[in-house]
Formats: C-alpha cells, structure tokens, sequence
C-alpha cells in the first residue's frame, strides 16, 4: 500500500503540470478558436465556426500550401544532404567523428538571429557572395538574393540540418555492419546492400530527422520574416500578424489548431511508417 502511495505520490507532480501547462493551454486554444473577436479588444462570449471558415479564403490556404511546400522542400533537401553526412559520420574513426561533432554544435553556440543577420549580411546586394562569384566571372551583376524565396530555404537548411544529421547518425552508429558484410559476401553489390540492408536498418533514425525537419519548418516565421521580408508568408508568420497587430486573438487560435492537426496527422503517419519498417527490419535480421 506504501509503495502505491509513493508511486502515486511521484508521478503526480509530472500530471500536475501537464494538465496545467500542456494540455490546459491547448483546450483554452480550442475553446478560444471558436469565439468571437472582440470589437476593439480582446474576445466576446459568441460561439461561432466562423474563424474555421475564414480560413478557407483564397489568401489563407496559399498561405498553408506554400508553407506545406517549403517544408516539404526543406525537408527534400535535408534528406539530400544530411543523410550522407550523418551516415559517414557513423564510418569515422572516433577521433574524427568528434571532431565533425563539434563542427556541427559550434554554430548553435551563437544566438539564432545573429546567425540569420549573418546571412542577411551574405545574400544583400554586392555582400561577399555576390562579390565572389562576380570576381570568378561566374555572374556579372548582384544577384539580389535577399529577401527571395531560395534565401528562406538557405535559411531553413540551414536552421535544421543538423537535426537530420543526428538523427541519423544515431540510427547508422548503432547499426549491427555484419549484416552490410553478409549481404556483401551473398553477392550483393555495394549499392544494392546499401538498399536492402543499410537504408532499411537506418530508416528510424530518417524517419525521425523528418519530423524534427518538417514540423519546425511550417512555422520558423522569424527565418522567412528575416531573410524573405513581407514576400514569403509562412502560417507562423500569419499566426503573429493576427496576435500582434491585428489583435484577431480567436483567428489565431483557430489557424494554430489547424497547423497542430497537421503536425499530428503527420506525427501519426510517422509511427504507422516506424512500425512497418521496426517489423521489416525484425524479419531482416531473422533472415540473416
């Protein structure tokens, strides 16, 4: 009876504050999403589907498509990058493999933002990029990259690349290479080993770099407010419009659970997808 009483006793404290701190403001954000705006400030008491419906204008939705589509292409390009790394990162030598860890944790040492002014300072006209291709002759005049639809990509790369490359390293680094090296010696080519084994074996560590590159993605607001001016608006973008100058409190909570149902859909797919292959790779391993 004592050990229930301390169990009940030491996990309480943590439901304590995920009712009070998690899900008490997700339900106030629901119960808001259905209000009405106030007349000058602040809500009224109306219940009303009309902010839900306000979201299906024109405007709204390519607001969430091409969010959708820079997450997507964010995403695209992390893969494209970060998986390679993150792979071969797991094949150095200890020594070496630090030494790449480091390199990727230094730059968060800095403040975000000083980072992002750091590549306003590189994109604007006649900055060093623009200085260094004209003095290669590869471009004749300044490309004006700033406040472009390709420097919100950069930046969002570059924000959350290395969530990919971890994750992935983490699942190759604990990945069992005798299955690569028995593949190999049954005849399989280095490229087909690497599909049939390797790829399958990583695929958590893929999956979750995924998810910690698209869902931060859809609602980075400062990185587009910063490197794409007023010309790419993001859903995190409009979300603050509407909380800090339109004072449209009931929109915002509305155009918040949309972009949370989304992330959870997504989430949801992720552990239907992280299943298959976990029962995959359990045959796979039977198998070998």
């Amino acid at each position: 009876m004592k050990s229930k009483s301390g169990a009940i006793a030491a996990v309480l404290p943590m439901y304590i504050f995920t009712l009070a701190f998690v899900l008490g403001p997700l339900i106030y954000m629901l119960v808001m999403s259905f209000l009405a705006r106030g007349a000058s400030w602040g809500i009224t008491t109306e219940v009303t589907p009309r902010n839900y419906l306000h979201i299906l204008q024109p405007a709204y939705l390519k607001t969430f498509t091409q969010s959708l589509r820079l997450a997507l292409l964010t995403t695209g390009l992390a893969i494209l990058f970060g998986y390679p790394f993150g792979y071969f990162m797991a094949r150095l030598s200890p020594k070496s493999r630090d030494r790449c860890m480091l390199l990727l944790i230094i730059p968060f040492w800095t403040n975000s933002l000083l980072r992002l002014y750091g590549w306003m300072i590189i994109f604007r006209a006649n900055g060093p990029l623009d200085v260094f291709l004209m003095g290669l002759n590869i471009t004749h005049a300044p490309l004006k990259l700033l406040y472009t639809y390709p420097a919100v990509a950069v930046g969002m790369i570059y924000a959350l690349l290395p969530f990919m490359i971890y994750s992935v390293y983490a699942s190759a680094e604990k990945m069992d290479w005798s299955l690569v090296e028995a593949s190999r010696d049954l005849g399989a080519s280095s490229f087909r080993a690497f599909l049939t084994v390797t790829l399958p074996l990583t695929m958590p560590g893929l999956y979750s770099g995924i998810i910690l590159t698209f869902i931060p993605s859809m609602g980075l607001y400062f990185i587009a407010d910063l490197l794409g001016g007023n010309k790419i608006v993001l859903v995190g973008n409009l979300i603050q419009e509407q909380l800090m100058r339109v004072h449209d409190w009931p929109f915002a909570a509305a155009l918040s659970v949309i972009l949370m149902l989304m992330t959870t859909l997504f989430l949801f797919v992720y552990r239907k997808i992280t299943r298959a292959v976990g029962s995959a790779d359990s045959k796979l391993e039977g198998l070998v």
